[in-house]
């Protein structure tokens, strides 16, 4: 289960402290209701890449989530299976502490298209119970539109499909 908030995001909040900074590629096979995604990461300060499917149900602040590794080439046969005209979507992802076990996860999308922050809670009732930040923007949790796969699906690029592996 995935419990989690949204919200728009200026900018990085560099007053936090810092957990985990990564370079995230991600595309969907499927997103109406459910999304299926397929994502490649790599950690900023080691190098280390992760490979991931992950399966979601609908819905807004709680969802259903399976999540599980996927080989390289696993990944790179899936990406054959993206709309043609797609590419990867790219995320420069910023993981901050904010006390309580809590992470601040921020994105900048597509270089810049725009940014968002999450963070995901124990349970509803702490995510309820939680008062965000003066610095994030508006909570986008429950705006229907404000989802990863609708942007995907909304984006028309040119080119190839990219695997990221620049």
């Amino acid at each position: 289960m995935e419990i989690e908030r949204k919200f728009w995001l200026e900018q990085f909040p560099e007053q936090l402290p810092l957990v985990r900074r990564q370079q995230v590629w991600q595309g969907y096979l499927y997103t109406d209701p459910s999304e299926v995604r397929i994502r490649r990461s790599r950690e900023e300060d080691t190098g280390r890449e992760q490979y991931r499917l992950c399966i979601k149900s609908s819905g807004e602040m709680v969802r259903h989530e399976i999540e599980t590794e996927l080989t390289r080439e696993q990944f790179e046969e899936l990406c054959l299976l993206l709309e043609p005209d797609k590419t990867l979507i790219h995320k420069d992802y910023r993981a901050y502490d904010i006390g309580d076990g809590l992470l601040l996860e921020c994105s900048v999308v597509d270089g810049g298209a725009f940014s968002y922050a999450e963070v995901e809670f124990p349970s509803e009732e702490a995510a309820n119970a939680w008062q965000p930040p003066a610095f994030l923007g508006r909570e986008t949790t429950y705006e229907r539109g404000f989802k990863m796969k609708r942007y995907w699906h909304d984006r028309t690029l040119s080119g190839a499909v990219q695997t990221g592996k620049g």
